[in-house]
């Protein structure tokens, strides 16, 4: 793929897929993926990666709702029929525009990769996939030629450490068993 400019795919935050065009004065269909869908409220600078891989710097000018979609308007796109080659184009903010966190947050594309310890020292693995559930999220720890979920609950995970790249976990009984 082709990300024009200094930035990698792996430094933006996906925050939809435009699905389709709506109306005729350049607004598009988002899907949005994100958990807040009213960041686009306030969103201004997004990244458009299309589905050649051409990266476009785009300036959402305004959003509103309809449905389970999005229906966003972008600076300068006036016209359907400069709208029309962004269907199916992927959404992204940068790190410098994604939402803040609040103390003890982490963006999940940052655990990825981390490794894994028990408060007693063992190395489990690294975060090879997240899955989100209603509840919380669960860290699928591969490493030793094992899998293991983690719950992303107080009473397991102790500690993340980033800038260490790793996570103190504690296994309550039965973990090692599923």
């Amino acid at each position: 793929m082709d990300f024009r400019g200094f930035m990698t795919k792996d430094d933006l935050f996906q925050i939809g897929v435009i699905t389709d065009t709506h109306g005729l004065r350049g607004e598009v269909k988002v899907f949005p993926l994100t958990d807040d869908v009213r960041r686009f409220d306030v969103l201004k600078d997004t990244v458009l990666i299309t589905p050649g891989g051409e990266r476009i710097d785009l300036v959402a000018e305004r959003a509103r709702y309809f449905k389970n979609l999005v229906i966003l308007k972008f600076k300068d796109y006036d016209d359907i029929n400069d709208i029309e080659k962004f269907k199916k184009s992927e959404l992204y903010v940068t790190r410098e525009n994604a939402i803040p966190l609040e103390e003890g947050e982490y963006y999940l594309k940052d655990l990825y990769g981390l490794q894994v310890h028990t408060d007693e020292g063992e190395d489990l693995g690294v975060i090879d996939d997240i899955i989100e559930t209603g509840a919380n999220d669960v860290y699928v720890v591969k490493g030793n030629g094992r899998e293991i979920l983690i719950p992303n609950i107080r009473q397991c995970v102790l500690n993340v450490d980033l800038e260490a790249g790793l996570m103190e976990v504690h296994l309550l009984d039965g973990l090692r068993d599923l």
